[in-house]
């Protein structure tokens, strides 16, 4: 594998402009993406923004229909740096959580597990229930990454897309991808603005 190839799943949680931007994002770099959406991300990737799922589709390298258990992504012998779902709905957790491969999102998040890859998680619900913390802490415990998209205010964000683009900075960081979207914590505190 000559260049970055990370596998990106969207589902069926609020926040599907994670996904998208963080697509547009690894575009720019030159991160080849291998894209699954699931019927429920795709609806409410609709619902929530102005795109369509053929635009989005478009903005990976790849894309699998969900239902597609075949797919590259469903083999460990298809090298990948890893998979980040972003938004990741709680039925997704839960399924992850439980080695249950319902559909392509499920069955190669499992494949990262058992490859022992990077996955990242960016969990979406609030507030949290005991079931869910506790497939939280299960996965972490596998060296899953949960990343809730917790925006921070230290550098001040004027709109949401620059929050947005401060929650998908911190998620390539943890690919080892790291790009400038948004200022960077650099310790000087501010007094009195």
């Amino acid at each position: 594998m000559s260049s970055r190839r990370i596998i990106v799943g969207i589902t069926g949680a609020t926040g599907s402009i994670f996904g998208v931007r963080l697509l547009e994002v690894m575009r720019e770099a030159g991160i080849e993406t291998h894209l699954i959406m699931s019927k429920w991300g795709a609806r409410t990737m609709v619902h929530e923004t102005s795109r369509t799922q053929e635009e989005v589709n478009a903005l990976a390298s790849h894309s699998y229909n969900p239902n597609d258990q075949g797919a590259a992504v469903s083999s460990g012998s298809f090298l990948t740096d890893g998979m980040v779902i972003a938004p990741c709905s709680m039925r997704t957790l839960a399924a992850i959580a439980g080695g249950q491969g319902e559909h392509l999102v499920h069955r190669a998040a499992d494949v990262i597990l058992k490859e022992r890859r990077k996955l990242v998680l960016v969990v979406r619900e609030s507030p949290l229930s005991e079931i869910h913390l506790e497939n939280m802490l299960k996965l972490a415990r596998m060296g899953v990454t949960i990343l809730p998209p917790m925006p921070g205010f230290y550098n001040h964000p004027k709109s949401l897309d620059e929050m947005v683009d401060h929650i998908v900075m911190r998620i390539l960081d943890q690919f080892g991808v790291h790009v400038d979207l948004a200022a960077r914590w650099d310790g000087r505190m501010t007094v009195g603005k």
